[in-house]
């Protein structure tokens, strides 16, 4: 699949040609102009979509000249994989246990639901405009099976644990039981916070939570 044609709406190529690393900011200035192009990015992409954004539109509404784009992104692709990579960073909530003290499994997962449903909610127009845009480009598409691989990753190392605690049904395999667990919740998440569906949180986030618990077949608190 080759992207290009569908993703040159409104990319402006570089005074100086080609491509090249942008440059990472070197003063709290520099952070803050740079934040503020990714702020304005997301609202010009929520906004337009990503096939209509323009980096003329971006560098308005962060109010910076658009040499000052150009000092930290190369194009719209870049400033979109920079806020791929700020929102992956926010759903992923690393170190819940160590931040949270939770130490019960059900209270974990429950924890972890939680935390990660409010962020989808939250993000939800860019939730689904990141579905859309891995639809018609392979780098996006390529970013979004590594952040599902990522969410994957953690949870099959919480399964993992519970197996060797004797918690959860030791025939299940880690990586592919969270994959599907996984899978189930941001589905329901998508269908709910992207598509309308009319799912109360608290009714969702318990179901999610019983199902995952009834697929680990998690022993009662205390029998393992």
């Amino acid at each position: 699949m080759n992207p290009a044609p569908r993703t040159g709406t409104g990319r402006q190529a570089p005074a100086h040609g080609g491509s090249r690393q942008p440059l990472a900011p070197r003063s709290p200035r520099g952070e803050r102009t740079r934040n503020a192009l990714i702020a304005a990015a997301r609202e010009v992409f929520e906004r337009d979509g990503y096939l209509d954004a323009r980096i003329t539109d971006i560098t308005a509404a962060a109010h910076v000249a658009s040499g000052s784009f150009y000092t930290y992104f190369n194009d719209k692709e870049d400033v979109f994989r920079a806020l791929v990579d700020m929102v992956q960073e926010e759903m992923l909530h690393p170190h819940l246990r160590r931040r949270t003290g939770i130490t019960d499994t059900r209270q974990l997962i429950d924890a972890a639901n939680r935390d990660y449903l409010r962020s989808y909610k939250k993000n939800a127009r860019l939730m689904a405009l990141f579905e859309q845009v891995a639809h018609i480009d392979d780098t996006f598409l390529a970013l979004r099976l590594e952040r599902g691989n990522a969410f994957a990753r953690r949870n099959a190392r919480m399964i993992r644990t519970l197996q060797d605690n004797g918690e959860a049904d030791p025939t299940l395999d880690p990586l592919v039981t969270a994959h599907a667990l996984s899978g189930m919740v941001s589905r329901m998440a998508y269908g709910v916070f992207v598509l309308g569906q009319r799912i109360p949180f608290e009714r969702l986030v318990t179901t999610l939570n019983k199902l995952w618990e009834n697929a680990l077949q998690l022993k009662p608190a205390g029998d393992a």
